[in-house]
């Protein structure tokens, strides 16, 4: 990504159309990591994700002892990467590890170092100490773990001690991040040697399709999870994670909207290529939504294209299953024949920001009327964009979705928009503007 010192200026612009190569799934590279580090044997990593978050997740196996290479394309370091297993026992007992603000990096690996036992202490950037993780660290402690908060109750930095896990029945709340269970699942093999390990979920689980990756994932890897309606989980003993041997990362789904609901707002088509119909990814859904705003979608095994039919409808839809990509839609929203309403959204309280007040904010700035409830968000979008600088929070999917408020659509052309610390974006796709440059047609990216 370009150096740009505090802000970018996206001036609007008349159409999106063309193809884009989407970046390595988040979810599924740091998920592939820690499973490939944990199993026997060695497994290839081919496109893994180049972000701030899968290098903390890389830099934090290497401090537990875990030997990885990446491979290189002549003198060029490449996106393939060989990760030798230590067959679940890490061979560094004590680490201070640095979690920055990722989540997919920090909940299983508490989990996991909960699981083999040693002395490490997780820490992060100012943001991941408000997000919490008190749910999963109950679980742990409630069934032997040592796991102890340096800072604030319930929120990291986390000091874990070497534990005497005996009981086999964990219970975790459902309503907060489905992290938590995805990063008790992953540890769950550690601890069902000789017993099986049943996890409870208490209430409501948000986020289903993210634990389907995790269950696809596992089973990759040779651990088969017994489901009973989403509300309980069996892991039966005697099994070990065992490298695939070569394991392929999709294409972000989540960041695929941003171009998906492009093509929709400016006619496209616009085609994102490394995911499609085939996909583990739940966000893939989204593009349900975007059919039922009027935008026509075509799909293939690797590829997603959308293409816009006119002024978008107006949406009143459930997103508790993809609240990433959810975010998206609010955008669009601002170019719907009416009010749109997001529901089920809880979550994006304790992501990267407080994604319903940053996102509330924000729209307002460009002119639309928002409501702002618990888990709610409804967007009437305004006659005519307001020319606004969007401030995102440090939070890549802040920066990415309101780029979208630029576009010339049916119902409204798009506003002159002032992005803020643009820099953010490198969580999940360093390379995101010059990618939206491409398909709006500006060869020499944003100004």
């Amino acid at each position: 990504m370009k150096r740009y010192p505090h802000s970018i200026d996206l001036a609007p612009a008349a159409r999106a159309e063309g193809t884009v190569r989407l970046p390595g799934s988040k979810s599924i590279s740091n998920r592939t990591l820690l499973l490939a580090a944990l199993a026997c044997g060695s497994t290839e990593i081919i496109e893994l994700l180049a972000s701030e978050d899968t290098h903390v997740m890389l830099a934090a196996l290497q401090k537990l002892g875990v030997d990885w290479t990446q491979h290189h394309v002549g003198d060029v370091p490449g996106q393939d990467y060989t990760v030798h297993g230590v067959q679940g026992r890490f061979p560094v007992h004590h680490a201070d590890l640095f979690m920055g603000n990722a989540g997919t990096a920090i909940r299983p690996l508490t989990a996991v170092l909960a699981a083999v036992g040693g002395d490490y202490t997780l820490h992060g950037v100012a943001r991941m100490h408000e997000r919490p993780i008190g749910d999963l660290v109950d679980a742990l402690n409630a069934v032997g773990a040592r796991i102890d908060y340096t800072g604030t109750q319930g929120f990291p930095p986390l000091h874990i001690q070497r534990g005497q896990i005996t009981a086999r029945h964990l219970q975790v709340r459902g309503n907060v991040s489905s992290q938590f269970l995805t990063a008790l699942l992953m540890a769950a093999p550690l601890m069902a040697r000789d017993a099986p390990v049943l996890i409870e979920v208490v209430g409501e689980l948000i986020s289903r399709p993210y634990i389907e990756i995790t269950l696809n994932l596992m089973q990759r890897f040779g651990v088969v999870v017994e489901r009973h309606d989403w509300q309980s989980f069996t892991i039966l003993p005697g099994q070990q994670y065992q490298s695939p041997g070569r394991i392929h990362v999709e294409g972000d789904a989540s960041s695929a909207s941003y171009f998906l609901a492009a093509g929709a707002i400016a006619g496209g088509p616009v085609r994102v290529q490394g995911v499609g119909q085939g996909s583990i990814q739940g966000d893939v859904r989204f593009v349900d939504a975007l059919r039922q705003m009027g935008a026509t979608i075509t799909m293939g095994d690797n590829w997603i294209a959308c293409r816009g039919n006119g002024v978008l409808r107006a949406i009143d839809a459930d997103f508790n299953h993809i609240p990433d990509a959810a975010m998206t839609i609010a955008v669009a929203a601002l170019y719907a024949d009416g009010t749109s309403v997001l529901r089920n959204i809880g979550s994006w309280r304790v992501k990267e920001t407080d994604r319903l007040a940053a996102m509330a904010t924000e729209l307002r700035k460009l002119g639309a009327a928002v409501e702002e409830g618990d888990d709610y968000l409804s967007v009437t979008p305004p006659l005519m964009l307001t020319p606004a600088t969007i401030d995102t929070y440090d939070d890549h999917r802040m920066a990415m979705c309101f780029s979208l408020a630029s576009l010339d659509g049916a119902a409204r052309p798009g506003a002159r928009v002032r992005i803020n610390d643009p820099k953010c974006v490198a969580k999940t796709f360093p390379d995101y503007f010059e990618s939206f440059a491409a398909i709006t047609g500006t060869d020499d990216g944003p100004r």
